[in-house]
């Protein structure tokens, strides 16, 4: 019976590793939104730390954010150099380790935030989809602020002068995508993942 169940998470893992490389060889994990592109893989993420926990959820975090890293370094643009430490700093000749961070470290917290937000409102006795959608937002603009924030921090004379923008105005810069693009995005992922959640969580109690 343990056997099987373990074989079950498995196999339900696959399915969601699966999904995430898919989206992201493909048009609809990343769409292109001004400053950065809005993505959708994160909400197989937040969807797999619902069902399955914080820790399972971090590790889907981190297949995203292998994605990422692999994507701009075989497929690198002008900004590549602030998720890959394999494309040169724009202006400089080598690449820079904090890129691994911005790739992963985001993307890891995306399962766990989700998956943390989720269990609080459960333990409050908050109604699950809203739970789930609460998650799909706070799991989405997590990754959001944690992106943003570590391209300011990390690369922000670089990232200006790759956009072409002074960087006295990147701080506004980051803030519009954080409250536009990354709202939205969030919004997006809250629907989503709120309708999805709830029927795999009601499927998931009628087969026990």
């Amino acid at each position: 019976m343990i056997k099987s169940q373990k074989t079950s998470e498995m196999v339900k893992m696959a399915l969601f590793i699966a999904l995430i490389i898919l989206l992201s060889v493909t048009p609809l994990g990343y769409i292109p939104l001004g400053a950065i592109n809005a993505t959708t893989i994160q909400m197989p993420v937040i969807i797999g730390a619902v069902l399955f926990g914080w820790e399972k959820g971090a590790v889907l975090g981190g297949v995203f954010g292998l994605t990422s890293l692999i994507k701009n370094t075989v497929q690198p643009n002008l900004t590549s150099f602030v998720f890959s430490p394999f494309v040169p700093v724009f202006g400089e000749e080598s690449g820079s380790l904090w890129a691994i961070v911005i790739s992963l470290l985001p993307r890891i917290m995306i399962g766990v935030v989700a998956a943390g937000v989720f269990a609080l409102f459960v333990k409050f006795k908050i109604n699950k989809t809203f739970a789930s959608a609460a998650a799909g937002f706070c799991g989405s603009i997590a990754n959001t602020v944690l992106v943003m924030g570590g391209i300011y921090l990390f690369f922000g004379e670089s990232y200006s002068a790759a956009k072409d923008i002074a960087y006295s105005t990147l701080l506004a810069t980051v803030s519009a995508t954080i409250t536009g693009a990354g709202i939205t995005e969030a919004v997006v992922s809250a629907i989503v993942c709120g309708a999805v959640c709830t029927a795999l969580l009601k499927y998931s109690e009628r087969k026990r």
